[in-house]
């Protein structure tokens, strides 16, 4: 300020001021103050003049009075910078004086500026809390910079740069070194093609890459650059450099667990899939492709059991998956079987278990099946065998009986004649033995004949049937047996069409034909000549053939249960009659019918043979 003595003009002037200045003597007693200055530091201005600088502003600080003093002594300086509350809001201000000279160049007091320095120390506080912040995400994100000087080929790098490279904070790199971090191979060649690139063509990159440490470790980092040009001319690179090797290591981890999990689910013996919420599968293994007859997994994800089987299956299965998803509980090796589209069946051990979040909800489930089709024919064929091996040994059992009680009773018989033969010693009566050894031999002959005819029918299992006429079956019996239909005066009615056929073994019926014509002929009524009816009827999907006689007949109430048996006969001589009959049955149920039987005592006996028109 010019100097010169105080007057009213110059009062005048400083309250015009635009800048917070006041005036004050050697006694730092305020004489002049700008509007602005009153307005912000005073109160109103018969308040402030002539007023102690210190006793208005209390809150000033006390180095001020040196600050002032030497201003008086012709040495002004900074007085610092104050906060002042202002309309409710904070401001700061710079303080700053200069010596006030009278017209005789006489320092008379101090000049005091204020200037509003609020922006600029709001901006500088952001500032710094950016920086902190700044540097604060660098270290835990561990992202450093870098910049790389192509005016005077320099390269600097951050604190976290050098850190990541694992070199002393003094180090200082250079262009060359910088890329010879870089792991020789595709990562030192991959960063050198993008530097240059970058400063031939302006290219940026970003680039995810390995590095050897000073200390000689391998890290993988994420290295980015671009550019920088000054008046269309490349001035600088710079970039960031990020360590992501925990990141990586991880990821690469979880794509080889990943990799191991579908390798192992894939090479399961067991159909695995998962489903989420909606029923549709996310998740196939190779098991299940090749069950649905699909080469690749993406045909199938997406698609629900509705796309996949008959709506039948799709809604069971549909509502099994809502059950676990809704209970929470799973299905564990229940006994299913799936029908495909082409109507094929497959029996499974499935399970569904329910996958759950951290909060305890479903979010899908897990299926694995076994195929068990081949477990459950192996099944069926093994009780079939079963089946067959206990009628075997039933049959064995009656077998053994049969044996025990014939042969048993031959033998008997045997020596009790040879012991007549050789006690007695008169040649007529020897003559009469000799005749009744030879009827026991032809007993014997007989009864090892029926013996063979039994086994034969037991042990054959794979019998073929073929259509074969029945008519002409029965004409064939009655031509064999000729002779001894007309010594016994018998007379055969035959009520069979010529042409019908059933299904049977040849050889069986021929069998049963004769068993049953004989069997009428020799248990004939003693009082009237043997008569027999042979009658066909078609039935629903059955034929019947009937054979009749006028025999003796049989009391059925007594010994219907022993009529079939091998050996249970009703008469002690009627053995042989036993046997036949147990043959026919069996003859007739190999081939899959049955046999059931109408009789009177002295009126005769009706047999009823069921034949299945089918295999």
């Amino acid at each position: 300020m010019k100097r010169g003595s105080p007057t009213l003009s110059t009062s005048y002037l400083v309250k015009q001021l635009p800048s917070a200045t006041v005036f004050i003597d050697r006694t730092f007693s305020i004489a002049h103050a700008s509007d602005r200055w009153v307005n912000t530091f005073g109160k109103e201005e018969v308040d402030i003049y002539g007023k102690n600088l210190f006793e208005l502003l209390p809150e000033l600080s006390t180095k001020w009075k040196n600050v002032l003093e030497n201003c008086f002594q012709g040495k002004p300086g900074p007085m610092g910078v104050e906060k002042v509350l202002e309309d409710g809001c904070e401001k700061w201000y710079e303080w700053s004086t200069s010596s006030w000279y009278d017209d005789k160049e006489n320092i008379v007091g101090a000049i005091i500026q204020s200037n509003d320095i609020t922006e600029m120390i709001v901006s500088e506080l952001k500032r710094d809390r950016a920086e902190s912040l700044l540097k604060h995400q660098s270290e835990i994100s561990q992202i450093g910079s870098w910049e790389y000087n192509v005016i005077e080929n320099t390269v600097q790098w951050c604190s976290m740069t050098k850190a990541i490279h694992e070199v002393e904070p003094s180090y200082e790199p250079n262009i060359e070194t910088s890329i010879n971090f870089y792991k020789e191979g595709h990562s030192r060649n991959a960063i050198s093609m993008a530097v240059f690139e970058a400063m031939e063509k302006g290219t940026p990159w970003n680039l995810k890459l390995q590095i050897i440490t000073a200390n000689g470790s391998e890290k993988w980092v994420r290295s980015a650059g671009k550019a920088i040009y000054r008046s269309r001319k490349l001035v600088s690179l710079m970039g960031t450099f990020q360590d992501i090797d925990e990141q990586v290591l991880s990821i690469l981890e979880t794509k080889n667990n990943e990799k191991l999990l579908k390798t192992l689910i894939d090479n399961l013996p067991l159909n695995v899939y998962i489903k989420d919420t909606e029923s549709r599968k996310i998740l196939v293994n190779k098991a299940e492709c090749d069950y649905l007859g699909i080469e690749d997994p993406k045909e199938i994800l997406g698609k629900s059991d509705f796309d996949l089987y008959p709506e039948k299956s799709a809604i069971l299965s549909r509502e099994e998956d809502l059950r676990v998803l809704q209970t929470l509980k799973p299905i564990i090796s229940k006994e299913t079987v799936n029908i495909r589209k082409d109507g094929s069946e497959t029996a499974f051990l499935s399970s569904k278990i329910p996958l759950v979040d951290h909060l305890g909800n479903s979010y899908g489930l897990v299926g694995i099946s076994l195929d068990i089709t081949n477990i459950k024919q192996k099944e069926k064929e093994l009780r079939n065998l079963i089946n067959v091996i206990s009628q075997q040994n039933k049959k064995l059992i009656n077998f053994a009986h049969i044996v025990s009680h014939n042969l048993r009773s031959h033998s008997a018989n045997f020596s009790m004649l040879l012991n007549f033969l050789i006690e007695e010693t008169n040649e007529k009566e020897k003559e009469g033995i000799l005749k009744m050894l030879m009827s026991a031999s032809g007993n014997l002959l007989e009864t090892l004949d029926n013996l063979n005819e039994v086994v034969a029918i037991s042990s054959n299992v794979n019998i073929q049937k073929e259509p074969t006429k029945v008519l002409q079956t029965v004409t064939k019996v009655k031509q064999n047996l000729s002779g001894f239909l007309l010594n016994n005066k018998a007379q055969i009615i035959t009520n069979i069409p010529k042409n019908l056929k059933v299904n049977v073994v040849p050889s069986y019926l021929e069998s049963i034909i004769i068993n049953f014509i004989t069997n009428g002929i020799k248990y004939k009524h003693p009082e009237r000549d043997p008569k027999l009816t042979l009658s066909v009827s078609k039935l629903d999907k059955q034929t019947l053939l009937s054979i009749e006689d006028n025999g003796l007949g049989i009391d059925l109430k007594k010994y219907g249960n022993k009529l079939f048996g091998m050996y249970k006969t009703f008469h002690s001589h009627e053995n042989a009659r036993g046997i036949g009959l147990y043959i026919t049955k069996n003859q007739i149920e190999a081939m899959g019918g049955r046999i059931t039987v109408e009789s009177k005592v002295g009126q005769g006996t009706k047999f009823n043979i069921f034949f299945n028109d089918k295999n």
